[in-house]
């Protein structure tokens, strides 16, 4: 019968190898299992592309201080796409406009 390796089986088994094969090992897995490194922006935060920012991630991506977003609010050259609860939410697009028009 073939029996399948689990994780806790495969941990055990590296516990009882010498620390130079364990390190061979782990050597051969990243060169082997983790080839293609070289990923897009798209493939990496593509998801996030439509989630609002909270202000503090408003401010930050920015660069700017909270009550400086909070000025940019309160003068109507940033408007938040909707509010949850006290907290005002921004859309990625809306800030990335903000931000190039404002160089």
């Amino acid at each position: 019968m073939n029996h399948a390796l689990t994780a806790e089986d495969l941990f055990t088994e590296m516990r009882r190898m010498p620390a130079v094969e364990r390190a061979r090992f782990f050597s051969l897995l990243t060169g082997n299992a983790f080839r293609e490194d070289d990923f897009t922006h798209e493939q990496i935060f593509g998801h996030l592309q439509q989630e609002p920012f909270s202000a503090s991630e408003a401010a930050e991506y920015l660069e700017v201080s909270v009550p400086t977003l909070r000025r940019y609010v309160q003068s109507g050259k940033l408007i938040p796409s909707h509010t949850v609860g006290r907290n005002q939410m921004f859309a990625a697009n809306s800030l990335r406009a903000f931000k190039r028009n404002r160089g």
